[in-house]
């Protein structure tokens, strides 16, 4: 054992249903996924292909936790999102043999310093403060894929305080599922562990302490979460 100044930081690990749990390694997630939601950013869709920015894996927050109300922000964001759990090496695939490489689904929350991101992306600047940061990744349990089947009816829906924020379907996604591996591995050799956000439909807003969100996919676990 290689001796080390101080212990290295837990893996995180999100339950499984009905197996041991995933250990999380690197969060892949897609941005301006959805139309409507690009438009409501004033943005315009690129449909050449997917963008993608990263959150480390201790940004990891189990559903069902509390997240703290961040610092540094005055605008902290909701965006539900559907959740991809690769299970077996992807380099270079093409979308027909994508979902080879997917272990299961979730459901999960890209929690956002809007306002953070907002100046970032006047500057020019990475968007990391306003996306990457503590307990933003809020993941409910993974359900394996081959009790899921077909994603694309699947509706995505957000409440905040029992009221309905956001809701789609899941064949709105401008990339899909099989489309997004696809692409992200040609920049990356994915590999078990590895979590992908797929991008948020419209009706993002802010939250503050004592909000309850709770966000649902099909019938994949929802994910829960209460500011404080």
């Amino acid at each position: 054992m290689t001796d080390t100044l101080f212990p290295p930081r837990a893996t995180p690990v999100v339950p499984v249903n009905g197996q041991p749990g995933f250990p999380v390694a690197r969060i892949f997630c897609v941005g301006r996924n959805y139309a409507a939601h690009a438009a409501e950013m004033g943005q315009e869709v690129d449909r050449e292909a997917p963008f993608y920015f990263t959150k480390s894996a201790h940004a990891v927050l189990l559903s069902g936790r509390d997240m703290p109300y961040p610092p540094r922000t005055a605008d902290l964001h909701h965006e539900m999102e559907l959740v991809v759990a690769i299970g077996a090496p992807a380099g270079d695939v093409s979308p027909a043999s994508a979902l080879d490489a997917v272990f299961g689904y979730a459901c999960g929350l890209d929690m956002t310093r809007r306002d953070l991101q907002a100046a970032a992306k006047e500057k020019r600047r990475p968007w990391d403060t306003g996306k990457d940061f503590e307990n933003a990744a809020i993941i409910a349990p993974i359900t394996p894929k081959d009790a899921v089947g077909p994603l694309g009816g699947l509706r995505i829906q957000l409440t905040v305080n029992g009221l309905v924020a956001q809701e789609a379907r899941l064949s709105d996604m401008i990339w899909s599922v099989p489309d997004i591996i696809a692409d992200l591995s040609t920049l990356y050799t994915l590999a078990p562990g590895d979590l992908i956000m797929t991008g948020t439909p419209a009706g993002v807003g802010p939250v503050g302490p004592g909000d309850l969100l709770e966000g649902t996919i099909g019938a994949l676990d929802p994910v829960r979460t209460r500011i404080a």
